[in-house]
């Protein structure tokens, strides 16, 4: 999937922007609103940007949880090559190993929680002089509704690309989205 960022001072446009994509056939779990501004994001009917994923703990989990495994490796490697756990048995080099990768895997999420989403960085000095982030999950076949839809919106500001692998994310909060609206 590819992702579009759009920014704008201007939130009445943004919300307009997000119900024209809405109705040319994105679906509203693929459109996120980025702002400082919680409480006139909340106020609008527009999809905010949860708090829990304005930090980088996903990311900084995901190097963790590699740092993690690196940490189980050297771990059940020492106790082999030394000759310990021919001696002791597995059991317990086998459990320090998976309390190192949830250990590293654990802190580090902690540490990401304290920073700013990776993704979203490159905003933060247009975040704080006002400015709201408007970005968009497409497929190939999304682009072309998206590109029709903001050319009906000149003043918004393009403000880069990039490509995701959201793709298994998107489609489960489309069809959850189904589900709900059908119950």
């Amino acid at each position: 999937m590819k992702r579009f960022y759009y920014m704008s001072s201007d939130l009445d446009n943004l919300e307009q922007v997000e119900h024209d994509l809405e109705a040319s056939g994105i679906a509203r779990p693929q459109i996120y609103l980025l702002s400082n501004d919680d409480v006139a994001v909340n106020a609008r009917d527009v999809n905010p940007v949860g708090s829990f994923l304005k930090t980088d703990v996903i990311h900084a989990g995901e190097i963790g949880a590699v740092l993690g495994a690196i940490a189980a490796a050297i771990v059940l490697t020492v106790s082999h090559l030394s000759g310990i756990a021919a001696q002791v048995g597995w059991a317990p080099f086998i459990f320090l190993a998976i309390v190192a990768f949830g250990f590293t895997t654990w802190e580090a999420g902690f540490i990401g929680m304290q920073a700013p989403n990776s993704h979203f960085r490159r905003f933060e000095k247009a975040l704080a002089a006002g400015k709201h982030v408007l970005f968009v999950e497409t497929t190939p076949q999304d682009e072309k509704c998206l590109k029709s839809v903001m050319k009906k919106h000149p003043s918004l500001e393009r403000a880069g690309t990039e490509v995701t692998h959201t793709g298994p994310l998107m489609m489960l909060l489309r069809n959850w989205d189904k589900f709900r609206k059908w119950a």
